[in-house]
C-alpha cells in the first residue's frame, strides 16, 4: 500500500528536512540545492513524496491527493475556517517554525485596541493573505461594516493608507515596531503541524510514517480564540491625527513591485530620470525625486485590484496579472497606460512529456479517450486558466489554484498547467512540454479610468508618462 506525503518548501523546509533525518526518514533531493519536487525515501520504499508551496498543502491533503502533510497551522486553519467539514485532520504540533498571526494597525492610525473598531465610523478595511481568518475575526468582533482585501503578501505595506488593520504572520521574535505597526492581538500561534486526510487517517495504516514523527514531536497547544483579547501594552498614547493618510490622499500614489521584478523596475525608472531610494523591505520607507508623489512596494498580483479600488493611482505590474484581473472583473476601471517593455514572459499551456501530447488537438483527443476524467488545470492565473479552458472547449475540467512551485503538480496532481516562462529551461528540466502559447506579457504602467480624478493628479500622470516613454 503506497503512502503519499506532502512537504513544504520555503520557511519550513530546513527544519522539516532535519526532522525527517532525525527520525530515520531521510530523503534524497530534499535539500536547498535540489530543484526536484519529488524527493525519494529509501527507508520507506512505498512512500511517495511531493514538495509544494506551503499554502497548497492543506488543500492537497483535504482533497485526498496526499495522505499526510506538514504545513504551518495558520494555513490549516485558513482552510478550515471556510471549509469546516473538509477532510483535513490536524494531527499534531511538530514544535518548530513558530510564528504569531498578529492583528495590527499602523502607529499613525489612531487605532489602539480591537474594541475601538466596533465604534469606527467608516468601513473597516482589513488586508491579509488570510482572508478566511480575517472574515472570522470581523464576524467575531461583530463589526458593522468591513471590507476584506485578500492579498498575495506584503500586508505590512498597507496601513494606514490602504488598510485600517492587517493580519500579519511574523516570527515570535519580530518587533512589529520595525514596520511602524502596533499589535492589537495575537490571533493565532502557529507552528509546523502534521496534518492528514480524514479517509486515510481512518482507513490506512500510516503508523510507519506517523509513529516516528509523533514520537519526536514537541507537545504544544495552539489556540484560535473566537473573541481575541487585546495584546499587552496596546493602550499606549497614540495621536488620533494621521498626517500620513492626509498626505497620501493629496499626493500621487505609486505602487512598485517586490520580488524579482523590483530591480529591473528601479533600473528602468532610473533611466527615465526617476530615482527611488530607501529601504525596500517592509515597511518600505522610500523616497522619490518626484514632487508630491508617495511610493509603496507591494506584490504585482495585488496591484490591479488595488488600482481598481482607488488605493493607488499608478502601478508597475505585469500584463499577465492585469489580464487575470480583467477576466474576473470585466468592468473593472483599470487600464494599461504604457507598455514598459521589460520583464517579458510567455504565458503557456504545459503538459507532462509522459502524456505524449504536442498540441491542443492531441490534448482534446486524449480527453475524448478519458471521458470520465475531468481535466485538472493548475495555475496561479486561475482566471486566465478558466478562460482558456472555456475558449478551447476543454470540458469537463477542474481548476486547481496554486501559489507557486506549479511545475511540481504535473503529472500526478494536475494534467495541464497554465504557467509563465522566459526561456523554457525550467519546464524542460521538469520534463514538461509547451503545447500552446496564450500570449506574451511584459511590465506595464497601470492606471485607473477615473473621469472624476483631481486635475492636479492628472497633470502629474501626464508628466510622468513621457518620462517613461523616453526610457523605452
Amino acid at each position: 500500500m503506497s503512502l503519499k506525503l506532502a512537504l513544504p518548501k520555503g520557511g519550513l523546509f530546513q527544519s522539516s528536512s532535519e526532522l525527517l533525518q532525525q527520525v530515520g526518514i531521510s530523503l534524497e533531493s530534499y535539500d536547498e540545492q535540489s530543484r526536484s519536487y519529488r524527493p525519494r525515501c529509501s527507508a520507506i520504499p512505498e512512500l511517495n513524496v511531493k514538495v509544494f508551496h506551503e499554502k497548497d498543502i492543506p488543500i492537497q491533503v483535504a482533497t485526498g491527493n496526499y495522505d499526510v502533510g506538514i504545513c504551518g497551522l495558520v494555513w490549516a486553519d485558513e482552510l478550515l475556517c471556510k471549509y469546516r467539514y473538509s477532510d483535513l485532520v490536524k494531527v499534531h504540533n511538530l514544535g518548530y517554525g513558530r510564528y504569531n498571526l498578529y492583528v495590527a494597525a499602523s502607529r499613525l492610525s489612531g487605532i489602539s485596541s480591537l474594541g475601538e473598531l466596533k465604534t469606527f465610523p467608516d468601513t473597516i478595511r482589513i488586508a491579509s493573505e488570510y482572508p478566511n481568518l480575517a472574515e472570522h475575526l470581523a464576524m467575531a468582533l461583530r463589526l458593522k461594516k468591513f471590507k476584506i482585501f485578500p492579498l498575495w503578501g506584503a500586508a505590512e505595506a498597507y496601513p494606514p493608507e490602504n488598510a485600517d488593520i492587517i493580519l500579519s504572520l511574523q516570527s515570535v521574535f519580530t518587533d512589529l515596531s520595525e514596520y511602524n505597526l502596533i499589535p492589537l492581538t495575537v490571533l493565532l500561534q502557529s507552528s509546523a503541524f502534521l496534518v492528514a486526510n480524514r479517509s486515510s487517517w481512518e482507513s490506512k495504516d500510516l503508523s510507519r510514517l506517523l509513529q516516528p514523527l509523533l514520537t519526536s514531536a514537541i507537545t504544544q497547544t495552539s489556540h484560535f480564540d473566537s473573541l481575541p483579547k487585546e495584546a499587552d501594552g496596546v493602550r499606549s498614547s497614540i495621536s488620533p491625527v494621521n498626517p500620513v493618510t492626509s498626505a497620501w490622499d493629496s499626493c500621487l500614489r505609486l505602487a512598485l513591485p517586490d520580488g524579482h521584478q523590483q530591480h529591473p523596475t528601479i533600473e528602468f525608472l532610473r533611466r527615465a530620470g526617476i530615482i527611488v531610494r530607501g529601504n525596500f523591505s517592509p515597511p518600505c520607507q522610500l523616497r522619490i525625486n518626484l514632487e508630491d508623489t508617495l511610493v509603496k512596494v507591494i506584490r504585482p498580483q495585488d496591484m490591479p485590484l488595488q488600482i481598481a479600488n482607488g488605493g493607488f493611482d499608478l502601478a508597475v505590474t505585469g500584463k499577465d496579472w492585469v489580464l487575470d484581473h480583467l477576466y474576473q472583473f470585466p468592468t473593472s476601471p483599470v487600464k494599461e497606460i504604457l507598455d514598459l517593455g521589460f520583464g517579458r514572459v510567455k504565458i503557456v499551456a504545459v503538459v507532462s512529456e509522459e502524456l505524449g501530447i504536442s498540441n491542443l488537438v492531441e490534448l482534446k483527443q486524449w480527453m475524448a479517450r478519458n471521458p470520465h476524467h475531468p481535466i485538472r488545470i493548475a495555475s496561479e492565473y486561475i482566471n486566465i486558466a478558466d478562460r482558456f479552458a472555456c475558449d478551447n472547449h476543454l470540458s469537463p475540467y477542474r481548476l486547481i489554484p496554486t501559489w507557486g512551485a506549479s511545475e511540481g503538480f504535473l503529472p500526478e496532481d494536475a494534467d495541464l498547467l497554465i504557467e509563465n516562462t522566459q526561456t523554457g529551461r525550467t519546464l524542460a528540466q521538469h520534463k514538461l512540454r509547451v503545447i500552446a502559447t496564450l500570449f506574451e506579457s511584459s511590465a506595464c504602467l497601470l492606471g485607473r479610468i477615473d473621469t472624476a480624478r483631481d486635475q492636479t493628479k492628472q497633470k502629474k500622470i501626464d508628466a510622468i508618462v513621457p518620462m517613461l516613454e523616453r526610457a523605452l
